[in-house]
């Protein structure tokens, strides 16, 4: 399923007639103008899953975050937006081939990590509750309560419920189980795998994050089957060979100056991995 068709930046000629309209010069920096016309980027075209590879600094989240903005998707954590960013988009453009379904988003590696975070912040939060329901417990059953009004309804059933159970069921009755912690890696595919529905347009960022090999094959099946069977459509940034591998993927190759569209055998990091299990070969 492709949603977004086409997306337009702006040329280095409007950006250029932007800034020297800035009459300011208390501003370090003009992010995102500079950013993305730099590397000669000036549209791309989408495919059911489209791949921006490159290293740090060559723009793939700046693309990713300008066409989440453009857009309008769902996000859950901040990012990078300095003052510029909206006269950026309003020079942006883009072609739609279908309309984009509610519930698309962008998912970075901050909203994983937050994610993570207030499990265990969730977590810790139960576990402090839970002594203090230790202490409460005791303070409550050996009371000496005597119920002098209606306004004493709700103390005298606090009473009776902890001189007819045990510590250790009254607690339960009056707390919510601790949220069940998996592994990092486990947290983050179950991340991916909630927030990714049917139908829906899905900018990922450097997905493969906390994500072991073996996770990362779980993932890449995964976006593979969304894709080809249940109308989503994906555009991801990402240096994991596993997911350049993906099937039908049309890869721009951020490095390039202009940007360039490769197959992923042709990527420098992914020969990087080539040439070292190919070195290594005979000890397999």
């Amino acid at each position: 399923m492709i949603y977004l068709s086409h997306f337009d930046f702006p040329h280095i000629e409007q950006e250029y007639t932007f800034l020297m309209g800035i009459k300011r010069t208390c501003y370090d920096t003009f992010y995102p103008f500079q950013t993305i016309s730099k590397r000669g980027l000036r549209c791309m075209d989408f495919e059911p899953v489209t791949i921006l590879y490159g290293g740090n600094g060559s723009g793939k989240t700046t693309v990713l975050n300008v066409i989440a903005e453009k857009l309008g998707l769902e996000r859950d954590t901040l990012y990078n937006r300095s003052n510029f960013f909206e006269d950026y988009t309003g020079m942006c453009d883009f072609e739609l081939e279908n309309r984009i379904p509610r519930g698309s988003r962008i998912i970075t590696s901050d909203d994983v990590f937050d994610f993570m975070l207030n499990l265990r912040s969730l977590n810790d939060g139960i576990s402090r509750r839970r002594e203090d329901l230790f202490e409460d417990y005791l303070e409550t059953k050996y009371s000496k309560f005597q119920m002098k009004s209606l306004d004493d309804y709700e103390k005298l059933k606090k009473v009776h419920s902890a001189r007819t159970r045990t510590q250790s069921r009254y607690v339960r009755e009056n707390l919510m189980d601790n949220v069940r912690e998996h592994s990092n890696g486990e947290s983050a595919y179950l991340y991916f795998t909630e927030k990714i529905k049917e139908n829906g347009l899905y900018l990922l960022d450097e997905p493969e994050n906390s994500l072991s090999p073996a996770r990362q094959l779980e993932l890449l099946n995964f976006l593979e089957q969304s894709a080809r069977f249940f109308g989503c459509q994906f555009i991801i940034a990402t240096h994991s060979p596993f997911l350049l591998a993906m099937k039908g993927a049309k890869i721009y190759d951020m490095d390039e100056e202009p940007v360039d569209v490769k197959r992923w055998t042709q990527l420098p990091n992914v020969r990087a991995y080539y040439d070292f299990f190919k070195q290594h070969e005979r000890e397999f």
